[in-house]
């Protein structure tokens, strides 16, 4: 990290309380992917007795790189205090890391839910049926054997669902297509 991203740290001594500073932490995570709206910039301003917001900016920054490193390299007490230079306050230096150590996991365990696991398709059946109606118009019905790998190895999901036939006509056409292209892929 630049030496000048360090420069805003200290207005972190601001803040009232060490609970302060752990507020400020947890926002920074809870709008990790959305950003902070008006009312989180005004409200971390408050409390770090900010006067203008221009100053506000670096230090999230700054926040946001620790949590990072934090997060995704799993660094240990021992190296988050390695990542501050020296013109960091201990006192500082110490409450950080902390504060760190103390949502390290819970972080951690947001990001692995975060992770959305997609089922795959384990089997496809499909066969025509007569829709009792006054058209009598033929459907596909069409069975999806799906297998999530979040979940146990051996729990599936049945889906069916019925197609007219201008959809199923559609989508075979569809796939039909998409063979011919793979097929001349595979040629060249």
């Amino acid at each position: 990290m630049e030496r000048t991203l360090w420069r805003r740290l200290p207005l972190l001594v601001r803040a009232n309380s060490k609970e302060s500073v752990e507020f400020i932490l947890q926002t920074l995570w809870r709008t990790r992917k959305s950003g902070l709206d008006a009312d989180d910039r005004r409200l971390l301003c408050e409390m770090l007795q900010l006067q203008n917001e221009s100053d506000l900016d670096p230090l999230l920054l700054c926040l946001r790189v620790l949590i990072r490193k934090c997060v995704y390299e799993n660094i240990s007490k021992d190296d988050i205090q390695k990542v501050f230079p020296e013109e960091v306050l201990p006192e500082l230096q110490r409450l950080l890391t902390l504060l760190l150590q103390k949502f390290q996991r819970e972080w951690q365990a947001d990001i692995h839910m975060d992770k959305v696991s997609l089922p795959f398709l384990k089997a496809m059946t499909w066969n025509t049926a007569t829709q009792e109606t006054e058209m009598m118009e033929p459907l596909a019905v069409i069975n999806l054997k799906l297998q999530n790998d979040a979940q146990a190895p051996q729990e599936e999901l049945d889906l069916k669902f019925q197609l007219a036939k201008g959809t199923l006509d559609t989508m075979l056409k569809s796939m039909y297509c998409i063979r011919d292209q793979l097929s001349n892929l595979g040629e060249t």
